[in-house]
Order: structure tokens, then sequence, then C-alpha cells
């Protein structure tokens, strides 16, 4: 069985200390959905946050 995981959105956003929080809340809350959700840092620009919306 293959797992195909889908980009549905990417977003580039200002990094927030708390915005972590949303992230993980909303991958608990959504995992039943078939959603998930990635954070990273911007390697040319810590202070942006890059947000995927992922379809598993």
């Amino acid at each position: 069985m293959e797992s195909k995981i889908e980009i549905l959105s990417t977003l580039r956003i200002d990094y927030t200390d708390n915005l972590y929080k949303v992230v993980d809340e909303l991958n608990r809350t959504l995992k039943k959905d078939d959603y998930m959700f990635g954070l990273a840092l911007d390697p040319e620009d810590q202070q942006v946050a890059v947000l995927t919306i992922y379809r598993t």
C-alpha cells in the first residue's frame, strides 16, 4: 500500500513564538480527515515561517 501526500497550499507568514501551537492543534484535530500541517522557517529569512497544508 502506497501513501501519497498532496500539497494543497503553502503560505509564508511572519514567525511568532506560539505559531507551532496552532499547527499542532490543527494536526491533532484534522488528522482523522486526512489533513496534515507542516511548519518550517524560511532558510533565507528566519523571521518568516512557511506553513504547508497537505492531504494524506
